[in-house]
């Protein structure tokens, strides 16, 4: 007999999601393709101001968006109590060149 467990998932993107709907209450909805599943996510106004400020103020970003595996819907997914971390990317330092060996 299988043993229970709590499956969550974390989506990441580095870019604003183009067709955002505002829907009941406010909320935002986007859809993401994860490797050719669809996922919808509906959040709180506040919770989408995370991917609104990431976009105005850092020119490298990266989003984590975490939930649950909700309904299914037509080629994926609702993501279920859905939550955003919004993290700034720095660009990576290039890396200093090394000596030739027999010099």
């Amino acid at each position: 007999m299988p043993i229970p467990g709590k499956m969550e998932l974390t989506i990441k993107i580095n870019e604003f999601p183009a067709d955002v709907a505002t829907v009941e209450n406010g909320w935002k909805q986007f859809e993401l393709d994860c490797d050719g599943q669809q996922v919808s996510v509906k959040v709180k106004p506040k919770v989408f101001k995370k991917l609104e400020e990431a976009q105005a103020n850092y020119p490298m970003w990266v989003a984590a968006i975490a939930g649950k595996m909700g309904e299914p819907t037509d080629g994926g997914f609702v993501l279920d109590q859905p939550n955003i971390q919004v993290f700034e990317r720095k660009p990576k330092e290039p890396k200093p060149p090394q000596p030739e060996e027999g010099s």
